[in-house]
């Protein structure tokens, strides 16, 4: 690759990772070019070189966003002595995950902008879902109901932290996190 091309390439993913912590914080409707752009050390004119088009920065934005972000609560789920499972719940309900949306898990920001999205925004949210899915199941899943297991335990994830970021009360924010990360840790024959 000539040095023109690495740079290029360096700046395209500058303007990616920007962008993708952007849409985290944000949501994929609030970041404008311009502003992004000049962000990225760069003017809106620049833009064209790097992207066909806003849609397909977002897209690709936030397919970066989702894999970043998983990376860090993948390194908590596997470092953790009990279990994946425990690993990604303390990671994901912990106040530090909550409040920084911009460095978090996409699931929770792009979910509604995904179910809306195009083709590719959905795929690359989904390709995340299934891979949580597996991190939660584990290795040694048996079946149907580790299976069922696992999308509940995501389900409960995503949705705690959602409500969590999203109430006024950080009384009920911190106890929406306690409660869903308590309730999930228990054992099954023990939550009815």
């Amino acid at each position: 690759m000539g040095h023109s091309q690495a740079d290029k390439a360096a700046t395209r993913a500058r303007v990616l990772r920007i962008t993708s912590r952007k849409i985290r914080a944000e949501g994929v409707t609030r970041p404008a070019i311009a502003d992004l752009m000049k962000e990225a050390g760069l003017t809106h004119g620049g833009f064209y070189k790097h992207f066909t088009s806003r849609d397909d920065l977002i897209a690709q934005a936030a397919a970066v966003a989702l894999t970043e972000g998983s990376a860090k609560l993948e390194r908590a789920a596997r470092g953790n002595e009990r279990s994946a499972r425990d690993g990604l719940i303390d990671a994901y309900l912990a106040r530090r995950h909550r409040d920084r949306p911009a460095t978090g898990c996409a699931l929770v920001t792009l979910g509604a902008a995904a179910g809306r999205g195009d083709e590719r925004l959905r795929q690359a949210y989904e390709k995340q879902v299934r891979a949580y899915l597996e991190l939660i199941e584990g290795p040694d899943g048996d079946g149907r109901d580790a299976g069922a297991e696992a999308m509940l335990t995501l389900a409960a994830l995503v949705g705690a932290v959602l409500m969590a970021r999203a109430v006024a009360d950080e009384d009920l924010s911190d106890e929406l996190l306690e409660t869903v990360a308590r309730r999930l840790r228990q054992p099954a024959s023990e939550a009815s």
